[in-house]
């Protein structure tokens, strides 16, 4: 006797296994995190997210809150990731100089593994508006600080051993630097993670590393302008 196709079509779906919270929040933080990449805080919806996760709107809010929290809980969570993936490559035991290539490199790394990630961090947190801003530059900050501290051990055994405040300003020149790399990594993907912290490490390290010796760059004197206000030529 044949069965009826009805009769399977009827027949109830087995219950999926409950799965522990913190799974549960990966899932639609992990879905989150692509949609607001692909669509920007505004444009994305609730309804893509619980699509993408394969988990109910009702259970979304449960978990993780409205979308306004949604969202700041995908930025909290993706710079903490980026933040401990840069602390754990820095290894105290080797020189600064190989210190800051490492750094470097796990960061160019994991952007180029975790585009959605950075493109949530870089663009659409701070397009979004407050709080959204707030949070993207508070994990600007902490990029900043542990550049900074790693510079600042750069400098310890120095003729002029610099206090982290002091290098402050060069940590931002640098996250500034690797931000406008990415930017330009978009236009030429065919360039590898390893070769852009190269690159950035030779334009950044070249001029630190002379500061740590204490030599410097500074301008020319200027000539005193001769009478009338032009500058007196030496023939």
């Amino acid at each position: 006797m044949r069965s009826d196709p009805d009769d399977h079509e009827a027949s109830p779906r087995p219950r999926s296994r409950r799965l522990p919270r913190s799974v549960r929040e990966r899932q639609i933080l992990d879905a989150a995190v692509e949609v607001y990449a692909a669509r920007g805080f505004h444009l994305a919806s609730m309804d893509e997210i619980s699509e993408v996760a394969g988990i109910s709107k009702p259970m979304i809010y449960a978990y993780l809150g409205s979308k306004e929290e949604l969202f700041v809980a995908c930025i909290q969570r993706e710079a903490t990731r980026l933040i401990e993936a840069i602390g754990t490559a820095v290894d105290p035991e080797v020189s600064p100089d190989e210190q800051l290539w490492r750094g470097l490199r796990v960061f160019f790394d994991y952007v180029q593994r975790n585009r959605a990630s950075w493109t949530l961090l870089h663009r659409q947190a701070p397009a979004g508006g407050e709080p959204f801003a707030t949070e993207f530059g508070q994990w600007r900050e902490r990029a900043m600080a542990l550049i900074a501290a790693l510079l600042a051990r750069a400098t310890e055994t120095a003729a002029q051993p610099m206090p982290v405040q002091r290098m402050e300003p060069f940590a931002a020149a640098l996250v500034g630097s690797a931000e406008s790399l990415l930017d330009w990594w978009v236009e030429h993907p065919e360039h590898t993670a390893d070769g852009l912290a190269m690159r950035l490490m030779n334009l950044a390290w070249m001029g630190f590393g002379d500061l740590v010796e204490g030599r410097s760059w500074s301008p020319a004197p200027r000539e005193d302008p001769a009478p009338g206000g032009t500058t007196e030529q030496q023939g």
